[in-house]
């Protein structure tokens, strides 16, 4: 079943719903203020839409992608009411995900045993919780998960992961404050393997001072878990927070230039108006989103879904 496909119980779309509350509202606000006293799409609508997309922190470049299509529309049926521009953007812009990258409708190839996943990400975007989500879901799945305090600057990143794995009901590899966090990347997939666990999550630090420090630093953890799993890690999952809408652009072009991101989880959409930013961050990075997290539940991480997103962000309330 693919990602587009991929059909959501009816609780999880209630939440995705809520969620995107904020963001829904915002951009019908915006679109309704654009097309008052209009009855066709016309080159002044288009202008006036291109300026709401990219308040609502779609992006520049995706932006663009989204008002030629259309332009094409209206030049190929002459006519387009303004009434109709909902629907069409609907349509086009979920298109557009659908032309993206996107990721398996399952959490992880479960050829892999133990499936290694590296999460990375500044500090403050949710990636500690995040990981304590993941591990939750994975075991609500049946699967046994071991996590990784690898991100050994920040004591208070270690007693955050150790507070999850208690909640969760996981084990968790750490070691003293300062050590080499490929040491604990080591033993952690070292455990993991010997336990037969099913998924390992490595917790990384989260620092951007340095692209060049942080490259090293992430490939030095990759190089000492392949001695273990010679194929790890088998997902590098970076972590925005969508609340910051456009510095999360800013983060993925970072991190993707240090190491070799392919999924992304993007947190604290609930709490924003800037739920646009995903449809962005998908087009522009061309890297799948897998997760969307939209409350603070532990259930309120959800695999991402193109098409139930689109449909929850174009809800009128």
């Amino acid at each position: 079943m693919s990602w587009f496909k991929k059909i959501f119980k009816k609780e999880e779309k209630e939440t995705l719903d809520k969620g995107l509350e904020k963001s829904s509202q915002g951009f019908f606000d915006k679109i309704s203020k654009a097309v008052v006293g209009k009855a066709k799409v016309d080159d002044e609508v288009l202008d006036d839409l291109e300026e709401v997309l990219i308040a609502s922190d779609v992006g520049a470049s995706t932006t663009i992608k989204i008002i030629d299509r259309i332009e094409q529309r209206v030049a190929r049926d002459k006519f387009v009411g303004t009434d109709e521009l909902d629907a069409i953007l609907r349509e086009e812009i979920t298109a557009l995900l659908l032309e993206n990258p996107h990721a398996a409708s399952g959490n992880i190839d479960t050829t892999k045993k133990p499936y290694v996943i590296m999460v990375v990400g500044v500090n403050g975007v949710g990636k500690t919780t995040t990981i304590g989500k993941l591990a939750h879901q994975f075991k609500t799945e049946g699967k046994s998960v071991v996590l990784g305090a690898a991100d050994t600057f920040r004591a208070a990143a270690v007693d955050q992961l150790v507070i999850w794995s208690e909640r969760v009901g996981v084990p968790i590899v750490k070691q003293g404050m300062g050590s080499d966090p490929a040491s604990v990347a080591f033993d952690t997939v070292q455990s993991a393997v010997a336990n037969h666990a099913d998924v390992v999550i490595i917790d990384t630090a989260g620092r951007l001072h340095n692209k060049v420090n942080l490259m090293n630093e992430l490939t030095k953890i990759k190089r000492v878990m392949q001695k273990v799993i010679p194929d790890a890690p088998h997902e590098i999952l970076l972590v925005l927070d969508g609340s910051t809408g456009q510095n999360a652009f800013e983060q993925a072009k970072q991190f993707t230039a240090a190491t070799e991101v392919n999924a992304l989880a993007i947190t604290k959409l609930d709490g924003t108006a800037k739920g646009g930013v995903v449809i962005g961050i998908s087009d522009q990075f061309q890297i799948p989103v897998k997760y969307v997290g939209v409350g603070e539940k532990m259930t309120d991480l959800q695999l991402f879904n193109g098409a139930e997103f689109v449909d929850s962000f174009f809800r009128k309330r």
